[in-house]
């Protein structure tokens, strides 16, 4: 075999291991047990390396998962029959085995355990940060070094995360298993995956790049919350997925060839994915039957006006801002409140935004925000107010951390300040 070809094996192998690790480690780790979920990762560790060793030498086969698949499954059978006799090793019953020798890998059976995955990655316990950091590495195949540099981290500090989020697992002995009130905790499953969405859409540290990504692997989660027959209460798993598809539908207009954001208003619509924003009307169709009005029901039906308007300025502003009155009844925060203004301005003027967003500075914390200056920046430049305006966008600029902000901001403080 020459060069090139075990080089497009290798690559192969990767590729694969990639798209199947977050659907293998679940499944091994139901036989080997949460308390060694790192074994059952190793597992998987070992079984790209086989992949690449015996591709490269025989060949690709015929069906690649599956051959992921049994080669893992037989990695796991020679770890639990050479360590169920150690006593001190004792990692899975004869039972496990022998369940273990008749597994067939299914797609029921794969979203099955993905789902229970999920619900331990994100058990109260965990700190949110793990959290993120555990589903990104076991249900989404994300090294180490991919997670550290998507949070602008040391793969030090991302260990850190693995290592404390696993001996959680360990010291409050959770269970492999779908909660029996399990609507309650789909609630901590959701948020999770919503932050991880957010993370690749807008995100928080020194990143320039959106990561794409990021939003499609929150995206596959939260299909397999609406899938699965044991949540019975699917308005919010609806809602989830309708609002992270019509955000993610505006993702190739966002960016300029710089990697700049380009700011909705001055986006090309043409760019927007019509087929996001199809199956997002879908699924809040769907969320809208239900009896539930949740936070993504909001958000989803805001982003939805967005997806649907022709234009910027079609826009139906004083229906996004009566949205955002609806929402400010479950979660009043400053945050809500910020982007309340947004929509107020546009229905009814710069002045009765600004008076809105001054006296929220004064009341919390909001002010120790970037975006909060530069949403007023934006307000007072539109008034013709310079001053303020420099002012503001001044602020944003010694708050913020993500270098894609900034690079968008110093540019927009450059249009403003006057030539001497």
């Amino acid at each position: 075999m020459n060069e090139s070809t075990k080089k497009y094996s290798r690559e192969l192998a990767e590729h694969f291991f990639r798209t199947e690790y977050g659907k293998i480690v679940p499944v091994i780790t139901r036989y080997v047990g949460v308390n060694n979920v790192e074994t059952a990762e190793d597992i998987i560790q070992e079984t790209l390396l086989k992949a690449v060793d015996n591709w490269q030498q025989k060949g690709i086969p015929e069906n690649p998962e599956a051959w992921l698949y049994t080669t893992a499954k037989n990695i796991a059978l020679n770890i639990l029959k050479r360590k169920k006799h150690q006593k001190k090793y004792q990692l899975a019953e004869t039972s496990n085995i022998v369940a273990l020798e008749h597994l067939q890998f299914s797609n029921e059976i794969i979203l099955d355990e993905q789902l229970k995955m999920m619900f331990t990655c994100c058990h109260p316990s965990i700190s949110e940060n793990s959290q993120i950091a555990l589903i990104l590495k076991i249900l989404c195949g994300f090294s180490i070094s991919e997670i550290a540099n998507a949070f602008f981290t040391t793969t030090e500090t991302i260990n850190k995360r693995l290592v404390r989020g696993r001996r959680q697992l360990r010291e409050n002995k959770v269970s492999f298993e779908i909660p029996k009130r399990i609507d309650e905790h789909v609630v901590i499953v959701q948020k999770t995956i919503y932050l991880l969405f957010n993370e690749g859409y807008s995100p928080t540290q020194k990143n320039e790049l959106i990561r794409f990504d990021f939003c499609l692997e929150a995206i596959r989660l939260a299909k397999i919350l609406v899938v699965n027959k044991s949540i019975k209460e699917k308005t919010d798993c609806y809602a989830l997925l309708a609002l992270m598809q019509f955000n993610a539908s505006r993702f190739k207009a966002r960016m300029n060839t710089d990697n700049s954001i380009i700011n909705m208003e001055r986006q090309d619509r043409s760019k927007w994915n019509k087929d996001l924003i199809n199956s997002g009307t879908q699924y809040l169709n769907q969320a809208m039957r239900g009896n539930q009005i949740s936070k993504y029901l909001i958000l989803a039906t805001i982003s939805a006006n967005h997806c649907i308007a022709k234009s910027f300025s079609d826009t139906n502003w004083l229906a996004i801002l009566l949205l955002y009155d609806n929402l400010l009844e479950l979660e009043d925060s400053p945050t809500v409140r910020l982007n309340r203004a947004v929509a107020l301005s546009k229905a009814k003027g710069n002045k009765e935004a600004i008076v809105e967003l001054e006296n929220l500075e004064r009341n919390s914390d909001i002010g120790e925000h970037p975006m909060f200056h530069a949403v007023l920046a934006e307000f007072f430049k539109e008034e013709n107010e310079i001053s303020k305006t420099i002012i503001h966008f001044k602020k944003a600029i010694a708050l913020t951390q993500n270098k894609r902000d900034l690079k968008l901001l110093e540019k927009k403080l450059m249009a403003v300040v006057p030539i001497s």
